[in-house]
């Protein structure tokens, strides 16, 4: 099975700083006009068809009562198809982004070849055009598809940019579309397409393509550590394939720079377990692995940028079954890092997998450590699918976490992590309880379980993916299912500083 993650970045970016001459868009099959709205006589006069145009948006200003906009065709023998938008001053990364999927949905509806955007003055230009083109890239990503009848596929096949102010980070976008594209076809792939061993034959493909070493802890290996709670999740599968894959990117020929570790839940389908879910909440569990999906796009898209800081990659690769083998409350099992824990939910697998995953990643010594679970649905409650929760052990990360959040357009809003919480852990039998029956705070509880299996000499971030999926897409990703975390993830390290503040804090 092939990964067409590539697809984004074989389709040409063109960056033009003057206006487009008729020329230009005479070779388009659509173009977006992306207009203030107080468009006036000089934005029309620097255009092609500037006084076709103008009076196009008269007509349409008449005729609604205020600026909205409007859609018509060029008097040019390829009919080239126009989509003209007005933006407000000040928009929020998000509200950009946002808009961009709707503007993107219109000209892919077209089904253009060829696609031209001109910002006109007035406008957040390079930030506009910035996010035009992630949206358009993202949406002419191919998602897994098993309908008998093949849907058509986007036939764009080059993007042009006109009024940029400064240069456009093409490289940069590219890397981000391609990581989130891997994140979100392996998340939408059907759990029978996607257990454990299909995972890793696939990761094991893409370490051979970009040059990543790659260690493979079977059920066999993690015994030998003494990794209790991954493997009380593995229990009841009657097929031998879980474990923990790390993948390890190395830059070449630089010096040591400060390591970051990435740490995700691979729960390639989730019953419940012995607490078996309802069917309600049981649709939709073969996307419970999409926190290994998120660290393995964020792996692709940072080795891409050829970054200089080596990254490792842990999958914690497993699928919570049902069966005579299945471990169940009140168990007590032992982590890797000799902390006992009381079982009390067999739902509440992803903490148990994450838990040696964390462990064993932190033996390594990163200097910092992100992991990416869909993990509970108290985060959900709290923050609904628009944001994502995190939670950490550095509050001055938290604090440039969230600043990425607004700048990326993959919004997160921290949680508290006081000791105090940890009363509701506490266990008679075991040194923490796995989780309580109650709904209350989960995703803080679940926080703070985790915490005990990173050490306090290192910096570590914890995201609970709320906004994972959500309904009609989000920012500029036309699916319900987002690859949130990618984007975040890469603009935090690459324009926060996150690893270096890591380092220093």
């Amino acid at each position: 099975m092939s990964i067409p993650y590539r697809h984004a970045g074989k389709i040409p970016l063109n960056q033009q700083a003057k206006p487009p001459v008729a020329r230009d868009l005479g070779h388009c099959d659509a173009v977006l006009l992306i207009l203030p709205e107080t468009a006036d006589k000089h934005v029309w006069s620097a255009l092609p068809h500037g006084e076709f145009l103008a009076e196009r948006a008269r007509q349409r200003r008449a005729a609604a009562g205020t600026t909205r906009d409007w859609a018509t065709e060029l008097p040019n023998p390829r009919g080239t198809r126009v989509q003209a938008v007005y933006v407000k001053p000040g928009q929020s990364t998000f509200d950009q982004l946002s808009a961009a999927r709707g503007w993107a949905k219109q000209l892919l509806d077209w089904k253009p070849a060829r696609v031209g955007v001109y910002t006109a003055p007035g406008t957040a230009a390079s930030a506009l055009l910035e996010a035009a083109v992630l949206a358009l890239l993202a949406a002419s990503c191919p998602l897994p598809n098993r309908k008998s009848a093949a849907e058509p596929t986007c036939p764009l096949a080059r993007i042009d940019c006109y009024g940029a102010t400064e240069p456009l980070r093409f490289e940069l976008l590219r890397a981000q579309v391609q990581g989130n594209h891997l994140a979100r076809w392996l998340t939408q792939l059907p759990g029978n397409e996607l257990r454990p061993g299909d995972y890793r034959k696939l990761a094991t493909a893409l370490a051979k393509q970009h040059g990543w070493q790659v260690e493979f802890l079977d059920r066999k290996s993690l015994s030998r550590r003494k990794a209790g709670a991954f493997l009380a999740v593995t229990q009841a599968s009657h097929v031998d394939d879980g474990g923990l894959l790390r993948l390890s990117y190395r830059p070449k020929g630089r010096a040591a720079k400060p390591k970051l570790a990435l740490v995700g839940k691979g729960i390639c389908f989730d019953t419940g377990g012995v607490n078996l879910k309802s069917a309600k909440s049981m649709h939709g569990m073969h996307e419970d692995m999409e926190g290994s999906a998120v660290a393995l796009g964020t792996l692709l898209a940072l080795s891409l940028l050829k970054v200089d800081f080596a990254v490792d990659c842990w999958l914690a690769l497993a699928e919570n079954h049902i069966g005579p083998q299945g471990y169940k409350p009140n168990d007590v099992v032992t982590a890797c890092n000799g902390t006992s824990i009381e079982i009390v939910h067999t739902d509440a697998e992803g903490r148990m997998v994450l838990a040696d995953a964390l462990a064993l990643a932190s033996r390594e010594k990163p200097t910092l450590i992100i992991d990416y679970a869909t993990l509970t649905g108290a985060c959900v409650y709290a923050l609904s699918t628009r944001y994502s929760g995190v939670f950490g052990n550095r509050d001055a990360l938290l604090v440039i976490l969230t600043e990425a959040g607004k700048h990326s357009g993959e919004r997160v809003w921290p949680f508290p992590m006081d000791a105090d919480f940890d009363a509701a852990l506490k266990s008679d039998i075991a040194d923490i309880k796995q989780c309580t029956l109650d709904s209350e705070a989960d995703h803080i509880l679940a926080a703070r379980f985790l915490n005990r299996f990173v050490p306090q000499n290192i910096a570590w971030l914890h995201v609970d993916l709320s906004a994972g999926n959500h309904k009609g897409g989000l920012a500029h990703i036309p699916s319900d299912v987002t690859g949130f975390g990618v984007g975040l993830t890469v603009c935090a390290l690459l324009e926060h500083g996150l690893l270096n503040a890591a380092r220093d804090n």
